[in-house]
């Protein structure tokens, strides 16, 4: 059997998608680190229990000490705005970002704009990682339908903006734009 080593090498913002534990992370850090550039990893999870930690651990472990590290956890438009030529910016996840706004009971779509208004106006390249929620069933609560609603709206908007899309599967990318 034969690894894929895919690559996307025409892209300025490049969205990768995925659903839990498909390999997106690992796949979107690999294709950060083959472009010319110094890494940053944007992390927007909340450490709020412990497995969350280990999760936030095993991804710098797995990373390990040759990025730069930026927590924002809601204040992606901010954090894109000040990214320099050189730089190339893995956010992890926008669907992490998305849950912390749903859960501060914040608008989401006014800040999603003005975060991907950043990253087109910065001179910097993009990675985005996001979970690709609609492929399950219907959520059984009203929160729940409202963030799959939510992250759908918002993975269509990226989508958009992006010059590629790639969709990760058991590690293996499929590009789609």
């Amino acid at each position: 059997m034969s690894k894929s080593s895919s690559t996307v090498s025409d892209w300025r913002g490049l969205l990768v998608l995925g659903h839990a534990a498909s390999g997106k992370s690992a796949w979107a850090e690999a294709e950060t680190l083959r472009q010319a550039g110094d890494p940053v990893y944007v992390a927007t999870a909340r450490v709020l229990d412990a497995e969350m930690r280990a999760k936030v651990d095993q991804h710098a472990a797995r990373r390990g000490l040759d990025w730069t590290l930026i927590e924002a956890p809601t204040e992606l438009a901010a954090t894109c705005a000040r990214a320099a030529a050189g730089q190339v910016l893995l956010v992890d996840c926008a669907t992490m970002w998305l849950t912390n706004l749903m859960m501060d009971a914040a608008d989401w779509k006014a800040p999603a704009e003005a975060w991907i208004a950043a990253m087109a106006a910065s001179p910097a390249r993009f990675v985005v990682v996001s979970n690709d929620v609609g492929g399950g069933v219907t959520p059984d609560n009203p929160l729940a339908r409202r963030f799959q609603r939510a992250q759908g709206a918002l993975n269509q908007r990226l989508a958009a903006a992006m010059d590629a899309v790639v969709l990760v599967t058991a590690g293996l990318p499929q590009r789609l734009k």
